[in-house]
């Protein structure tokens, strides 16, 4: 009686957007739960669990992203709220970031030049062709920017796009293991460091570890974004790319 049940089921959803809400919801929950079983292990991140299973659905099903982002999108229109969001626990921290405004901006402007300049650079030695290059550049900034910059200096968004979310996925997966190596103690350090080199994931990663050092990423996401649409074109166009 459940295999008829669940057939049932499964062709109600099929045919309608909550395919894409459903799926992400229980690949996140899974995720999450296999995250914690794991004692939080950064290598089973929920976000990058979920990834993947949602990829492995969809290549089994043969449900296309069009269809499933018809659900999905409600998930991605909460990604606005809860940027917004972020402004509450920067707010409770505001007299360590007031105490801390130069040498942030000092590693905003840094962070944007050797991260952009450091993926084109090897990209360029490993012989990509400049339109890779030009793609490559802005995948430090969290999606919807980079996704821009790219657009404006000629590279491929869509590129862009993977390239954004593979860098979050290593930044949050690695992130603490090199603040253990590297032995940096100080959560603003790590939550700046996470904000610039991962973006949103890296954000995500530092909120599970603590509210100061999410409150410090989630400025940083902010800041280097900006920072990046500002300063790449021209350093691209100091560099002879543009």
């Amino acid at each position: 009686m459940a295999d008829p049940d669940l057939a049932t089921i499964w062709v109600y959803l099929s045919t309608t957007p909550l395919i894409g809400l459903t799926v992400t919801l229980i690949a996140y929950s899974l995720g999450h739960r296999l995250y914690v079983y794991a004692n939080r292990n950064p290598l089973l991140n929920p976000v990058v669990t979920a990834i993947a299973a949602l990829i492995l659905f969809l290549q089994l099903t043969g449900v296309s992203y069009a269809t499933y982002f018809e659900g999905a999108q409600f998930v991605h229109f909460l990604l606005g709220p809860a940027t917004v969001a972020l402004a509450v626990p920067l707010y409770q921290q505001c007299a360590k970031v007031r105490r801390r405004l130069l040498p942030l901006t000092i590693t905003l402007v840094v962070g944007a030049i050797v991260g952009a300049g450091s993926s084109a650079g090897i990209a360029w030695l490993l012989g990509a062709s400049i339109e890779t290059q030009l793609s490559l550049a802005p995948k430090s900034v969290t999606t919807p920017v980079a996704m821009g910059i790219s657009e404006q200096i000629g590279g491929l968004p869509s590129l862009t796009a993977v390239l954004v979310v593979a860098t979050g996925i290593l930044g949050a997966v690695m992130g603490t293991a090199l603040f253990r190596l590297l032995r940096i103690k100080d959560d603003a350090v790590k939550g700046v460091a996470l904000g610039i080199a991962a973006h949103g994931m890296g954000t995500a990663r530092a909120f599970q570890l603590n509210r100061e050092m999410g409150a410090f990423a989630g400025l940083a996401m902010a800041l280097s974004a900006l920072t990046a649409a500002i300063l790449l074109p021209w350093l691209l166009k100091l560099l002879g790319m543009l």
